[in-house]
């Protein structure tokens, strides 16, 4: 069961911790790390040491780590090690963006997606998160209105968010359509093709590509400057070596897309069921890709903070 303390307003409903809001404070590179991909995304025990590589790649690459999450109640910028071990522990509820005063006003648990992430770094003024894929349109969605609250969140909170693109479950056309509506600049990293996730393309192009950390933090930096408020994607496909089968990614994607339809998964629930799919048909193999996607996300965040800590943010 999830920690429950006593429903009143916590003295600190945001706390960064002690490493991260010095870094922010002298203006050092820190990026933002989700931890939903710990407690719903990733099986135990490889979510524990997913958490530690995902940190450890970070600094290797001269920025301070910062994973989300809620506990006890309060927002935190930035986890222990203890920390860690309870949001990849049992009982953490997936919190988005609308779930998060909720969350803290009654002193719940809870795993940060992106859109819920991405709001708490804005607050604690880190400007660079990672990830593994944003979420998007759902196929159907015509009819069952199921858009993922990460791109409203997008449109209105102000961080670079590195990912592999969108699942591959996603309508990526509606996806990136949705994002050019909402004036969310989106950049290929040494691509012209939106990545695909467990694949390097989706088959659908990018309006612009950067090919360094330094173009990237450039584009960020004159966004910002312009006075947009919104995010920015950067996409960066996962390492060749790591792509998954096509062919063996075609046939979990069709089996898994069955398999939804025939539970009536809707919803933030489609994902899990969808990863457990890839993973246990895959035999690993999607979970080795996803793993490696992330970790490179990752790195490439840390670069493209310290990119923009050199120039002065």
């Amino acid at each position: 069961m999830p920690h429950v303390r006593s429903p009143v307003s916590p003295p600190v409903p945001l706390q960064p911790s002690p490493e991260v809001a010095e870094a922010v404070a002298a203006g050092r590179p820190v990026v933002a790390l989700e931890s939903t991909l710990l407690a719903h995304g990733l099986p135990a025990p490889q979510n524990r040491a997913a958490a530690d590589q995902l940190e450890a790649a970070v600094r290797a690459n001269g920025a301070v780590p910062a994973t989300v999450a809620v506990l006890d109640g309060v927002a935190r910028v930035g986890l222990s090690a203890r920390e860690l071990d309870r949001v990849c522990g049992d009982g953490l509820a997936k919190l988005s963006a609308r779930d998060l005063g909720a969350a803290v006003g009654l002193g719940r648990d809870g795993a940060t997606t992106v859109a819920a992430t991405a709001a708490l770094a804005q607050a604690a003024g880190v400007q660079v998160f990672a990830t593994g894929g944003v979420g998007g349109v759902h196929r159907g969605a015509r009819e069952s209105w199921d858009v993922s609250a990460d791109l409203a969140a997008l449109a209105v909170t102000g961080v670079l968010v590195v990912c592999s693109g969108v699942k591959s479950i996603l309508d990526v056309p509606a996806t990136l359509e949705v994002l050019e509506t909402e004036s969310v600049p989106v950049l290929g990293y040494r691509t012209d093709t939106f990545p695909g996730f467990y694949r390097r393309d989706s088959g659908h192009p990018v309006p612009w590509r950067v090919d360094s950390p330094t173009e990237a933090a450039a584009v960020w930096r004159a966004h910002r400057a312009l006075g947009q408020r919104a995010g920015a994607v950067l996409a960066q496909p996962v390492p060749a070596d790591a792509e998954l089968d096509a062919v063996l990614h075609d046939r979990l994607l069709d089996e898994g897309l069955a398999l939804i339809a025939s539970r009536g998964v809707t919803g933030k629930d489609v994902t899990p069921v969808l990863l457990e799919h890839f993973h246990e048909g895959s035999g690993g193999a999607s979970l080795r890709t996803n793993l490696a996607l992330v970790r490179a996300n990752a790195e490439l965040a840390a670069q493209v903070a310290a990119a923009l800590a050199a120039d002065g943010g």
